[in-house]
């Protein structure tokens, strides 16, 4: 009986040479294979690689003795890339919200974000539970307070702030008195001891004050809700809205061209950031175990997480 073969879905009649091109398009070689996971896969190898390498370029500059100076000149391409990262965060948040809350359905806007907030406030509740559960376990963080060096020399900053206090900070940026000051600070609570008067005994009695300052770092908060009802009102607006929603949606495409051309330059960066880290580090062993039992925990839940999720219908 004549040997049938299917090429493109048609079938053929057997032959040697109709054999031999099937076999050619049903396997791909096994350098055609590695080519393509190369292609696929080729920024996070090369991500892995810069860590790697990093490692080892902070251990051997460690033994070179570098002055604070030269240490931050070695930091700095590690730095540009913060930079750039930090430089992306605005127009990427805002213009992404902006479009996302444009794109709803205004009807079905109320029933939808009830449904998304209970979904994050669940899993996120889990998430926390299994976080913590596997940090009384593990524990990650013992030994690691020095690793807390300060090399450079820069003033820290610690403050205790009342419950209160953290809260009503909280709804204060979430509604930012200036959105252009938003961008780059924050709002936050300071205390000031006030004299009151005085006790029987001629002392002065202080009362603690809360003041209201401004602090270095985005209101992320606040400019998130403002995204998000700006969107909305601009789905309000209909026809008169379009042009201006079009406006955010071009912008956004164009910051994630941005962010993909920055993600090239993140194997360089984090190479030099693993690197200088090792470098400021005293007890490298420490870091390395500390590191370890992070990364081991960030997998277990991780792993957790997948399974679950194979689980699901």
């Amino acid at each position: 009986m004549e040997k049938k073969s299917e090429i493109n879905g048609h079938a053929m009649a057997g032959s040697a040479s109709t054999d031999r091109i099937v076999e050619k398009s049903a396997q791909k070689s096994f350098r055609e294979k590695l080519l393509e996971f190369l292609r696929k896969n080729l920024l996070v190898i090369m991500t892995v690689s810069g860590v790697l390498v990093g490692v080892g370029l902070g251990m051997m500059v460690r033994n070179m003795s570098l002055t604070k100076a030269q240490m931050t000149y070695f930091a700095f391409p590690g730095e540009m890339l913060l930079r750039m990262l930090k430089m992306i965060i605005l127009p990427l948040v805002v213009c992404s919200l902006i479009s996302g809350a444009a794109s709803l359905d205004t009807r079905s806007l109320g029933k939808l974000g009830g449904i998304a907030v209970a979904y994050f406030l669940v899993t996120t509740l889990i998430a926390s539970g299994i976080g913590v559960t596997l940090a009384f376990i593990i524990k990650p963080g013992v030994g690691a307070g020095a690793l807390n060096t300060n090399n450079l020399g820069l003033e820290s900053v610690s403050s205790n702030k009342e419950t209160t206090d953290s809260f009503l900070d909280l709804a204060r940026n979430l509604f930012p008195a200036n959105l252009v000051a938003a961008a780059f600070r924050s709002y936050a609570t300071d205390y000031k001891m006030v004299a009151v008067g005085n006790d029987t005994n001629g002392t002065i009695l202080y009362q603690k004050v809360p003041i209201g300052t401004d602090t270095d770092g985005m209101n992320i908060l606040g400019l998130v809700l403002f995204a998000m009802v700006f969107g909305v009102a601009l789905r309000k607006l209909g026809e008169e809205g379009e042009e201006l929603i079009r406006f955010f949606n071009a912008f956004n495409e164009a910051t994630m061209v941005l962010v993909s051309w920055i993600m090239w330059y993140v194997p360089i960066g984090i190479m030099f950031l693993v690197g200088s880290k090792i470098v400021e580090m005293e007890d490298v062993v420490l870091l390395v175990t500390s590191l370890g039992k992070y990364i081991f925990a960030s997998i277990l839940v991780c792993t957790h997480k997948r399974l679950n999720s194979g689980r699901l219908p």
